[in-house]
């Protein structure tokens, strides 16, 4: 999959991209970038909850990976393994309208990136094709609360985490259970694993017909701000491994996992995704375990 890589994130939608080349828009990517029209509510007091809302913005060659109109995915990733993605989940915005990943971090709790807010979320655990043929496995749920770090600010795209609570909890199987967050963060040179239905090539839009996973390197957090100046904060890190191969739109708040922990969410990049030079920026997660916990249990 590609993740874009310029500026802060924009969410991912085909209408998005589109829009954004006619305007001539001046704002990062985020992986889920779709449509421009969609901008982020602003973050309420700590602790607060709020509705799904619209995906963050765009800036001019700033990609956030979120995808209203599923296209965005991995660039040059290969199909993931049946049942080793338990925790990926897929946020949907009509019965089967891929919008932006997500991850189960708790049987009643997944994380998504902020700059994927929207009213209303249907999700969909235990799948392994984006199409909405039924498979043995899955499972369907509603997002009954939303909380995104009130620290998320936009267009930055600092802190760019949020919490959604299922109207149920999950039953544990194979194809869908929780992955544990990483308490230490990454260091250069760790391999990780990117996974999403985004978009496999870009600027062009291309679905795939299977989750598709990557494997990434972290890169060092010089190197991450020599790449985007000005634009990195301890809330963020970065990783790639050469060009051609990248997290892109529609990826935004996948998972990236590291050593078997989660390590981050795919959150912006470039646009077009898979530039030289150019890696894809995740959300730092080991500096908001503290964060995720105790939402959750003061939420439960």
């Amino acid at each position: 999959m590609a993740m874009a890589t310029a500026g802060p994130p924009s969410t991912w939608m085909v209408r998005a991209l589109i829009t954004a080349l006619i305007l001539g828009m001046t704002e990062p990517v985020l992986a889920n970038d779709v449509a421009p029209c969609d901008s982020p509510s602003g973050s309420g007091p700590s602790g607060s909850t709020q509705d799904l809302g619209p995906r963050a913005g765009a800036r001019a060659g700033e990609d956030t990976r979120t995808d209203d109109s599923s296209s965005n995915r991995i660039v040059n990733g290969t199909d993931c393994e049946m049942h080793t993605q338990p925790w990926q989940g897929a946020l949907l915005m009509r019965p089967n309208q891929l919008y932006c990943g997500a991850v189960l971090v708790d049987p009643q709790w997944l994380l998504t990136a902020a700059h994927c807010r929207k009213p209303f979320f249907r999700i969909r655990l235990g799948h392994h094709a984006l199409s909405p043929t039924y498979e043995s496995g899955q499972q369907l749920f509603w997002g009954i609360k939303s909380i995104p770090h009130p620290g998320y600010s936009h267009p930055s795209h600092s802190n760019d985490l949020m919490l959604i609570k299922l109207n149920r909890k999950i039953r544990e199987t194979q194809d869908v259970r929780p992955i544990k967050i990483s308490s230490r963060c990454p260091s250069a040179g760790t391999r990780c694993l990117v996974s999403g239905w985004g978009t496999t090539k870009s600027p062009q839009v291309t679905f795939p017909k299977t989750l598709q996973c990557l494997n990434i390197t972290v890169l060092s957090d010089d190197r991450c701000k020599e790449a985007y100046p000005n634009q990195i904060d301890a809330t963020m890190f970065c990783a790639g491994d050469q060009a051609g191969r990248d997290s892109c739109q529609g990826d935004s708040g996948g998972p990236v996992v590291c050593n078997g922990s989660l390590q981050g969410l795919v959150s912006w990049g470039d646009f077009p995704c898979a530039q030289p030079n150019r890696p894809g920026v995740y959300t730092n997660l080991c500096r908001f375990t503290k964060w995720i916990k105790e939402t959750i249990q003061s939420n439960s």
